[in-house]
């Protein structure tokens, strides 16, 4: 039954859906219009929020861009392309290495969500190598799958966000929160907890099922083939330079230098700036030269071209939902209200979760999707006496829920694999699907 529905999914998706470029083109115009009709504005104005919107993600891009690049790199490296081949012969099935890639990407996302799809997509790339007859889209989209439960781990925004001492934190929850809440009461609750490891049971399990027995669609072998490290001629003092490892072990011994004095004075904090640093300095180490780093970079490069486009267009989205009309009305606050209005005490956690998963297809970002929702859904959820902790995570779940049908976050990891989006995402409908179950039904009994 769950092979012929998972058959109809990745039909579905492979006929209908556009690319991720007109599919961002498509979700401009739908904003664009439902903001005209649902706050009054003109379209000049709308245009006006649109245009003010595009270029808001410039610094994200770039890390985006960077995550990418440097983490394929750093799987470029032979040590690391040796290591990971070691461990994807240990499944002997194509059943075990769907397993195996989803607790991958599960256990890397809950650490950080850039290094849980960086290591996510190389390691799918290794498993293809050693598994024969998996199927690839299928291994890469478990890959992905893991994705799902970053906003509840140690790299998650919004709970981060409230446990910090800012100053913006009162403005950014209608004032509500005015002293910071620890992650104690956040990412390290019973609710918390339960979601994550209902979704590391049963996620491992529903994609191994998903494996279709018939018709697998293997690796281009041309998209796992590492390219030939080139030994330089060592004839010339510039070359000798440019294959030096001392200057790559000094540069690299100054990294390592800085970053035990950050985790020494801040903890295990992975933000995304540090595990950009940690994928250059250790790719950099692991491919011994400045020059051999600097080839394994610029073999990596091509994969970028989805975030340049693409990301530039999504910041033009959170620009318009953000919007405000004269009365301080925004798209963003029209559909946050509009569930409100649906709710009591005992269903508001679940539709604030609803909403925020219907708003993530439009803000694909937890910070901008905190920013709309934030100051409109905790001063609700007081109202009906729901902790405010507890309406933050329903947000910061549903930011996570539909990222499994919102190809914004797959393009880094797509970019590692050689795939598109629609190679992934019929398996990532019925993924959103059963999560969806999950933690909808932990906000209603739990929350």
């Amino acid at each position: 039954m769950l092979a012929r529905i998972t058959g109809m999914s990745v039909s579905l998706v492979q006929r209908y859906l556009p690319s991720p470029f007109v599919f961002a083109l498509l979700l401009n115009l739908i904003v664009l219009v439902a903001a005209m009709l649902g706050t009054g504005q003109s379209l000049p104005v709308m245009v006006k929020h649109w245009g003010g919107g595009l270029w808001t993600l410039l610094s994200f891009t770039m890390q985006m861009a960077l995550i990418l690049v440097t983490g394929l790199a750093l799987a470029r490296a032979p040590s690391v392309n040796r290591l990971l081949d070691r461990l994807a012969a240990l499944p002997r099935s194509p059943g075990q290495a769907i397993v195996v890639v989803t607790l991958v990407g599960l256990a890397g996302s809950w650490i950080n969500w850039g290094f849980g799809l960086a290591i996510g997509a190389v390691f799918a790339r290794a498993l293809a190598r050693q598994v024969r007859g998996v199927d690839y889209p299928l291994l890469v989209a478990s890959a992905y799958s893991g994705f799902l439960i970053w906003h509840g781990g140690l790299s998650a925004s919004i709970p981060l966000t409230l446990a910090s001492t800012s100053a913006n934190l009162e403005k950014m929850t209608g004032g509500v929160v005015t002293q910071p809440i620890g992650v104690e009461h956040t990412l390290f609750t019973p609710l918390n907890l339960t979601i994550i490891a209902l979704l590391c049971l049963g996620l491992p399990l529903l994609n191994r099922l998903m494996h279709p027995r018939t018709q697998v669609k293997v690796a281009d072998p041309a998209l796992l083939v590492e390219p030939e490290a080139i030994r330089p001629l060592q004839n010339t003092p510039a070359q000798k330079l440019d294959d030096s490892r001392l200057l790559a072990w000094v540069v690299v011994a100054l990294a390592a230098v800085y970053y035990v004095m950050y985790f020494a004075s801040q903890g295990f904090s992975l933000g995304l700036d540090i595990v950009i640093g940690l994928f250059l300095f250790a790719g950099l180490l692991l491919h011994g030269t400045p020059e051999r780093y600097m080839r394994a970079i610029d073999s990596s490069i091509g994969g970028i071209s989805g975030i340049v486009l693409l990301f530039p267009f999504y910041a033009g989205i959170m620009g318009m939902m953000a919007g405000v009309n004269a009365e301080g009305l925004s798209l963003g606050a029209l559909i946050s209200d509009a569930f409100v209005s649906w709710s009591s005490a005992d269903t508001f956690p679940l539709l604030a979760f609803l909403s925020a998963g219907l708003i993530n297809v439009f803000v694909p970002s937890g910070g901008g999707q905190w920013a709309v929702q934030g100051p409109i859904m905790l001063p609700a959820g007081q109202a009906l006496n729901v902790p405010p902790e507890v309406t933050a995570m329903a947000i910061a779940w549903g930011d996570a829920w539909t990222n499994m049908i919102q190809p914004f976050w797959a393009l880094p990891l797509l970019g590692i694999v050689g795939l598109g989006a629609r190679d992934i995402m019929g398996y990532c409908l019925i993924m959103l699907v059963y999560s969806g179950l999950v933690i909808s039904g932990a906000f209603y009994f739990l929350g």
